[in-house]
């Protein structure tokens, strides 16, 4: 069995195709637009026979809908198939689903192909907001996994999900799926750059005045106390207050240990939302892929948990450079 060939990160190339036996080569990435059931197990089921046929650790990803479904296509075989719906963002945030992903990838070594092989139905949530923080891990996990041994159907359903979801699946894989056919996707290209360009949103509270402003913080023990203070007023969930609290306090360590002074601190409140911006003027680098996983790897005494934590506890985390350096903008719902 083919292995998938070792490229470097910041090429951004997804593994080689591998084949088993007869069966055709599969690319690690690829989307499906379904729009029936009919359709939907049209994609799911010959890729997952492929990986049972071959001795994958084979997965779902779905709501329980979707994986009812499909277990029900695949009969007496559905039970060497088994549930991880957090992969697909379900419930969960980029992050942990990459933890979860990579223990699956621990284990699947172990089995008699090497690799993992996961159907999953993409739920990116209700709002644009949302949309663009599932196509940033859809494009990030070509960078981040390129050198495991990991294949991944996405299933775009289009009874659930908007046009300007199921449009961007061709330039987030690498492969589509037409009419049972796989092939490159046209839309598809350098996921580091589709990570640069996307949008970044801007809340219309934040047209109002921010609840706290810091133009040039003294110490990050003062910044740290001033941001405290600022979310317990205004975020009602004290669990969740001490959470961004961490969070916050993580990304102002940073400015202060790897930027350059003044480090400056904004935070608006709206309805149910909130926004933090933290900037200074360093360089201004910024690594597409930052904080969806430790800095230095799985041994968290190593540190490098600044931006992986912000991930983990606010729903969208951007790092903008320019006017100088660089503001970590961290966007969250809190009610």
């Amino acid at each position: 069995m083919e292995r998938a060939a070792q490229e470097s990160r910041a090429r951004s190339v997804v593994p080689a195709p591998r084949s088993h036996g007869t069966v055709s080569p599969v690319r690690p990435h690829a989307a499906a637009v379904v729009g029936s059931d009919e359709e939907l197990l049209a994609a799911a089921l010959p890729f997952l026979e492929a990986g049972l046929a071959a001795g994958d650790l084979t997965v779902l990803a779905c709501p329980p809908e979707a994986a009812a479904l499909i277990r029900s296509g695949l009969g007496a075989r559905a039970g060497a198939v088994e549930d991880h719906p957090r992969i697909a963002l379900l419930d969960t945030r980029a992050p942990d689903a990459l933890t979860v992903t990579r223990r699956l990838l621990d284990r699947a070594r172990s089995s008699s192909s090497g690799w993992a092989r996961v159907v999953g139905q993409v739920q990116f949530g209700s709002r644009p907001c949302d949309w663009r923080e599932g196509e940033r891990y859809e494009a990030a996990a070509n960078i981040l996994l390129a050198d495991q041994p990991l294949a991944a159907l996405c299933l775009y359903d289009t009874r659930v999900l908007p046009p300007e979801v199921v449009d961007n699946a061709a330039a987030t894989h690498p492969e589509v799926v037409v009419g049972g056919r796989r092939q490159p996707s046209p839309g598809f290209g350098d996921p580091a750059e589709f990570l640069r360009l996307l949008p970044v949103p801007r809340e219309p509270f934040e047209d109002g005045a921010p609840v706290l402003a810091v133009a040039d913080a003294v110490s990050l023990a003062d910044l740290r106390h001033r941001l405290g203070a600022a979310l317990a007023a205004h975020v009602p969930d004290r669990d969740l207050a001490d959470d961004l609290h961490l969070a916050v306090s993580e990304v102002a360590a940073n400015a202060f240990r790897h930027g350059r002074p003044p480090v400056s601190a904004r935070l608006w409140v709206g309805t149910g939302h909130l926004v933090c911006e933290i900037g200074d003027h360093g360089s201004g680098y910024t690594d597409p892929v930052a904080g969806f996983q430790p800095a230095h790897g799985p041994d968290l005494a190593r540190g490098g948990m600044g931006l992986w934590l912000a991930r983990k506890l606010f729903d969208h985390v951007d790092l903008m450079a320019g006017n100088g350096g660089l503001t970590v903008r961290l966007s969250t719902r809190v009610g």
